[in-house]
């Protein structure tokens, strides 16, 4: 198979390779399964472009097994147009680098010319603090078999350009012949799992991308950034840690009752087993490289001293590396070292106690023994090896651990409060916890943490739910004693409504030994998760409340002076629209800024943004820098989830793209945006004016949110009763309790229902509405005052133009007319009423002719993914009527046998209301009805 697009052009390269790989798997098609079932694809190529209706008719004829194979072509080629075009982006990064620098390159040019003091930079470095977090949020449906060989197709890509850059044009043979192993390896893989994956298979998953940050791109991007810093009169410690990385994978329990104690503590030595086995990789480069003897050059009297007390502690050191290594101290000492990380490793999967000088505890000991060596080199003649590899080598252990990953533990706010009820009756003194007030609460804590009794003892009997909770914490404290005080730093509290919330996790901390008001304990920090628009709207009063406790505020000093916050995005998008949703983010920022100043508190924002824009996603440089001033001093979390990461990190040079930019961002930020860039009465008017936005906004979008028929419309039209079979995470897609309908629905598969049909009404829905009414109100200068000089505004309307683009109503209809009943239509009215006012009102401000009119690179992205999709809509909508059709006979469709005997499209149940389903309609009827 290949495509018709015009060879010519700045993508010929581009499409030449799609083509070559379509034709590839055209006869990997052929030569697994017959050549009928390659004439049926460029059948329905053919046909989806020049004839819709007689491809969906077509497709609606096909046998589950015949439809179930289409499918899976058409997503082949959808992987490799994707990947390819990975391939070469990833080429013309490289090209730009080589001729313009990267982005810190840019970031430093701009902080030089603003003559930035040395000092400023110094401290500002110091501060440092950037945390991608990964969490496994299901948004990645690939299997890691499928991606593992994409990623294998793109380094074959990447080699013959290599290849033909160093030795001229070659015969294509062999790599052809190479690309069509893995075209038939990947026809062969199942693309489903199996089973649910549990917390652990998904720690798996995100160390696959942690081991290759370790092994390549994080290295080049620290010391990228020590250059840059050198460069601008900045000498840094190799020690410091500007860039680390955070997981929520074996520690967000929130609605995950997979997550359990001890899940939490096999993640952690998975963790560190892989850490491990990287640091002695990185120990093995050193042995092989700094063979430095000490008859040649001097060695400090601290390395002497330590290797001595090495080899006295450790007889695991073999003979033969004593004998041979003995006037080459620094590879001695890097032997030692490993001999201490298999130390670990033993001790770490059998359970037994730290020693030490035998074995590691967290990286301060790796760290400093690392450092002798770099010490010694520097006084010895070996400054460039001091400040090249082994700096660099430090900068990586320092930025990974041996944890590779910080474990942030998550639980949602009631949960503690259930807990606490249990012992407050239990000593007998508040029978009637869950009627206090949240000021009741609040004071009854308070009170609670500057006292000194303990308020539970080891037999106080709790419920089982509520037992689990209390036991995190003893699990908190017993992985910082097994592993370190590194591996998990922050107990961030879901759904925070008010201050209680934060002090009930506290006390239920200090009950685990893990804080202490009158000693200045502090063994972890408390994180506030503001999710809604009434709490992100109320987030600075919260912060202003709870550091107006003194014994709250003793322990955020025992941390040093650091407050975390977490700010939701999908939540609160879900609720109240991407433009209420984001305006309010962006006050929050400015609001808790302002009160930590007040306090004398350093803030650490942790952005909870998702994959897709309705879920917060969109560009993190842009959102970075997009940020109100002050907000971001040097420290910034961000969560790196499901389909993002496998986009982000990959590949190794979009891997070290992504990491460059977001630190050159907060270096950008930190440095540059520290006061507002506009006079106040400037600002004043925009911010009226962006709330005559979001208010006109959010009452677009709650009259369609709210619309008594959207829950039958939604399930009708998109295929989210099915999400739940797809095995691609371990959380549940709805919170418990919850009961029908579309509340109770997580924002992950809310968005993939609407993203699913082409619909993306969480990514711009409500815009149109609430620029018209601005407009309305006189304020079409404001609006393009604000668009040319506001980076918060000019950034949102590129995310709503992006969204706004990959929406295509066209195929949405197709979900509608097939699949809703007519009663139900006039919701779809109302989309595309909305979406026609939000295009030509976005247009209107940007002033361009069209849609990502100054995206040409988007344009191509976007482009080379519809040509492979449409196909794949159609044929969704096409199996989703028979499995709907097929009623009481619903069983058979949903297990009809695939090409590996596997079901096709649904689910093994016979329909949507089977208590199985984790995302049920709002009530059970007929697909009639439905």
């Amino acid at each position: 198979m290949t495509d018709q697009h015009d060879h010519d052009g700045p993508d010929a390269a581009l499409r030449a390779d799609i083509r070559r790989l379509g034709t590839l798997l055209g006869q990997t098609l052929a030569r697994q399964e017959g050549r009928p079932l390659l004439d049926l694809v460029e059948e329905i190529r053919a046909l989806v472009r020049s004839d819709a209706p007689t491809a969906a008719q077509r497709l609606g004829g096909l046998d589950v097994t015949t439809g179930t194979k289409l499918a899976r072509a058409f997503s082949t080629y959808f992987h490799l147009a994707n990947i390819t075009e990975q391939v070469h982006r990833a080429r013309d990064l490289r090209r730009r680098r080589a001729i313009q620098g990267g982005w810190l390159d840019q970031a430093a040019k701009m902080i030089a010319e603003r003559g930035v003091p040395a000092e400023e930079i110094a401290a500002a470095a110091r501060r440092l603090a950037i945390r991608p977090v990964f969490t496994a949020h299901p948004t990645e449906a690939a299997r890691r078999s499928i991606l593992s060989k994409l990623r294998a197709i793109a380094d074959e890509l990447d080699a013959e350009t290599t290849n033909a850059i160093l030795y001229g044009a070659s015969d294509e043979g062999p790599a052809n012949r190479r690309l069509a192993e893995l075209l038939d390896l990947m026809w062969q893989t199942d693309e489903l799992r199996l089973d649910r994956p549990d917390p652990t298979d998904e720690a798996r998953n995100a160390i696959y991308y942690l081991r290759d940050l370790h092994a390549e791109a994080a290295p080049q991007v620290l010391d990228d950034l020590a250059d840059t810093l050198r460069a601008l009169g900045v000498e840094t410690s190799p020690t410091a840690r500007p860039l680390t990385f955070g997981t929520w994978i074996g520690g967000d329990r929130d609605g995950n009752p997979f997550v359990t104690p001890q899940v939490t503590g096999e993640v952690l030595r998975i963790q560190h087993e892989h850490g491990i086995e990287a640091t002695e990789k990185a120990m093995d480069q050193l042995i092989k490289e700094v063979s430095v003897s000490r008859r040649l050059r001097g060695v400090s009297l601290d390395l002497s001293a330590s290797l001595a007390a090495d080899l006295d502690a450790l007889p695991e050191v073999a003979p033969r590396f004593r004998r041979v290594n003995a006037e080459e101290p620094y590879r001695l000492k890097a032997r030692c070292v490993k001999a201490k990380l298999a130390n670990t490793r033993e001790r770490l999967r059998h359970g037994t106690a730290h020693v030490p000088g035998r074995d590691y505890r967290g990286s301060a000991e790796l760290i400093a023994d690392l450092e002798l060596l770099r010490a010694s080199l520097a006084r010895n003649s070996g400054q460039l090896t001091a400040v090249g590899r082994l700096a660099s080598t430090i900068r990586t252990v320092s930025a990974f651990g041996l944890h590779l990953a910080t474990m942030d533990v998550r639980e949602h706010a009631e949960a503690h409060h259930a807990v606490l009820a249990q012992l407050y009756a239990a000593v007998g003194e508040v029978s009637d916890y869950p009627g206090l007030s949240r000021l009741e609460r609040t004071k009854l804590l308070a009170d609670e943490l500057t006292g000194r009794r303990p308020l539970s003892t080891l037999d106080t009997p709790l419920t089982q739910s509520a037992r689990k909770t209390f036991d995190v914490f003893g699990t908190i404290r017993d992985a910082q004693d097994r592993f370190g005080a590194e591996v998990i730093e922050s107990y961030i509290i879901s759904m925070t409504l008010g201050v209680d919330d934060v002090l009930a996790a506290v006390v239920l901390a200090r009950e685990a030994g893990l804080v202490d008001v009158h000693s200045g304990r502090a063994r972890v920090g408390f994180v506030p998760l503001l999710e809604t628009p009434a709490e992100l709207n109320a987030g600075g009063d919260l912060l202003d409340e709870l550091l107006s406790l003194p014994a709250y505020r003793a322990l955020v000093a025992a941390r040093g002076d650091v407050q975390e916050v977490m700010l939701g995005y999908s939540d609160s998008n879900k609720e109240a629209g991407i433009t209420t949703s984001q305006w309010s983010i962006h006050r929050a920022q400015r609001a808790l800024r302002d009160v930590a100043a007040r306090h004398g508190v350093h803030l650490r924002l942790f952005h909870g943004r998702g994959g897709t824009v309705g879920r917060g996603g969109g560009p993190t440089h842009e959102a970075i820098l997009a940020q109100p001033y002050g907000t971001l001093d040097g420290a910034i979390k961000v969560t790196e989830q499901g389909e993002v990461i496998s986009d982000k990190y990959t590949l190794p040079a979009l891997a070290r793209e992504n990491l460059e930019l977001t630190t050159a961002a907060v270096l950008q930020a930190t440095l540059l945006h520290t006061g507002p860039r506009q006079p106040a009465e400037m600002l004043e008017r925009w911010d009226a004016a962006m709330d005559v936005v979001s208010d006109a906004a959010f009452r677009s979008y709650r009259s369609l949110v709210e619309d008594p028929d959207l829950p039958a419309y939604f399930w009708a039209a998109t295929p989210t009763e099915l999400l739940g079979a797809l095995n691609i995470g371990s959380r549940p897609a709805k919170r418990p309790n919850t009961g029908a309908g579309l509340a109770g629905l997580r924002a992950i598969p809310w968005v993939f229902g609407w993203t699913q049909t082409r619909q993306i009404v969480p990514g711009w829905f409500g815009v149109g509405s609430g620029l018209a009414a601005a407009r309305a109100a006189g304020l079409d200068d404001v609006l393009a005052e604000m668009h040319r000089n506001w980076h918060f505004f000019r950034t949102f309307l590129s995310n709503v133009e992006m969204m706004l683009t990959k929406t295509d109503l066209a195929i949405a209809r197709r979900y509608v007319e097939t699949l809703v009943p007519k009663k139900l239509h006039p919701i779809f009215t109302k989309i595309e009423e909305e979406y026609e006012l939000a295009k030509r009102e976005v247009l209107a401000v940007t002033g361009s002719p069209a849609l990502l009119e100054n995206s040409p690179v988007l344009q191509r992205t976007l482009a080379v993914r519809d040509t492979y999709l449409e196909p794949l809509h159609h044929l969704q909508v096409a199996l989703l009527r028979q499995y709907r059709d097929s009623g009481a006979a619903g069983r058979a469709v949903a297990t009809a046998p695939a090409a590996g005997g596997r079901p096709a499209t649904a689910p093994p149940w016979s329909g949507p209301c089977s208590p199985r389903s984790t995302a049920s309609p709002p009530a059970c009827a007929t697909p009639a009805e439905r």
